[in-house]
């Protein structure tokens, strides 16, 4: 099954999240398929929180990923952001 999913970077105390399409048995950073988005929790002041490409989520989504109940919170985030921007 697929499963798009957070991957956790960065350094201790400072995580960084990508937002990832990868295979249920593989590990949390482990291989993945593509690279949809990043999440940094930490972000402060002008720096970037959320960046997800929703064209390639839907895609996914079509061909049957499922989402991770973080992942699922965080692109209704991304939508209604670009609602508001447009």
């Amino acid at each position: 099954m697929v499963k798009i999913r957070l991957s956790r970077g960065g350094a201790k105390k400072q995580p960084y999240y990508h937002i990832v399409v990868t295979d249920s048995r593989s590990r949390r950073d482990g291989r993945n398929i593509e690279r949809v988005g990043f999440f940094n929790p930490v972000a402060r002041g002008q720096e970037e929180r959320l960046r997800v490409n929703t064209a390639r989520v839907d895609h996914w989504v079509n061909q049957g990923a499922q989402l991770s109940e973080r992942v699922q919170h965080l692109i209704g985030e991304a939508r209604k952001a670009a609602q508001a921007a447009a």
